[in-house]
């Protein structure tokens, strides 16, 4: 068990004002919701793109002053596009509102209803609050789309991993990438089974190589300025993290309450049960490798063993 641990280069400052936009990229505005958490960091970004004619990508909580710091951003313009990265509810609560008071056409992955939320001790999977289950767009998206407006154009990238809906946009004529939640600058991102699915994310992660990007404007957090070495060392991360798993099965530690400490030696009380399900996550992919095994549906009370 001597695998060295990769270092991340995670990029924590973020100039905002809560409330008020700002031009991060030429004709791309952020305007930061107030829902500051161990999981959301600063809050939710809600991005303005274009001008005169706009699109916003992921509305954000459900919140008045949010809502009214969008409107108020765009006073004097047209919201003709909302754009959704994925139906959690700290990205998703204002997209019907924002819709209503502007009269703007919705854009979402269609929602997958089955099988979402949080898996817990039975293995079943409880529907999780965290998932907006009433989206329905009115312009479903899906890999390729490409949903245009006044002098700019989006391109959908379907990336579950996160999420099963999870979309990221490109700023075509542009190098910078909509990451959403699944990859932010700041933070790995969260990989809760059922909601989220390893293998699904580690594939997701492999679609944003080679791509060029210059930027990507996360979920949460500030700007990613190197996204291709990010994406590489959030690559590596996670072989890292299979194989000190797959060293503590073989070594006879085989459930996720003796893995934890572990695995997360320093982990804050309010994200253990996070931390817990992303283990939980990792071990799945382990299982479906071939590489342990579990007698039954994984869950968090499941004993793991060697193959």
């Amino acid at each position: 068990m001597n695998r060295n641990k990769p270092e991340l280069p995670f990029h924590m400052e973020m100039i905002f004002t809560y409330g008020v936009a700002r031009e991060i990229w030429p004709g791309v505005r952020r305007v930061v919701a107030p829902n500051k958490g161990p999981l959301t960091q600063n809050g939710t970004n809600s991005y303005i793109i274009g001008q005169g004619e706009v699109a916003v990508i992921d509305p954000g909580p459900a919140d008045p002053s949010h809502l009214a710091a969008i409107l108020e951003a765009t006073r004097g313009e047209t919201i003709t596009h909302i754009l959704l990265t994925h139906t959690h509810k700290d990205h998703s609560s204002l997209f019907t509102e924002l819709a209503e008071a502007t009269g703007a056409e919705t854009c979402a992955h269609l929602p997958i209803h089955e099988n979402r939320g949080a898996r817990h001790q039975s293995g079943a999977a409880l529907k999780a609050d965290f998932v907006d289950f009433s989206i329905a767009p009115a312009r479903p998206i899906k890999e390729g789309d490409v949903i245009e407006g006044n002098g700019w154009a989006l391109s959908a990238i379907h990336t579950p991993g996160h999420a099963p809906d999870h979309i990221c946009y490109r700023l075509e004529g542009q190098p910078v990438l909509f990451s959403g939640d699944h990859v932010m600058a700041w933070n790995t991102s969260v990989i809760i089974p059922p909601e989220g699915n390893m293998a699904a994310y580690l594939r997701s992660l492999k679609k944003l190589t080679g791509g060029g990007y210059e930027r990507f404007m996360p979920g949460h957090g500030g700007q990613v300025r190197a996204p291709e070495r990010l994406v590489k060392a959030y690559l590596m991360h996670r072989k890292w993290r299979e194989s000190s798993l797959l060293d503590h099965v073989r070594s006879g530690i085989g459930t996720i309450p003796e893995l934890l400490p572990l695995m997360y030696p320093n982990v804050q009380p309010e994200v253990m049960p996070a931390a817990s399900l992303s283990i939980l996550a990792h071990l799945e992919h382990l299982c479906e490798q071939g590489l342990i095994d579990c007698k039954e549906l994984p869950a968090l009370n499941s004993n793991f063993k060697s193959n």
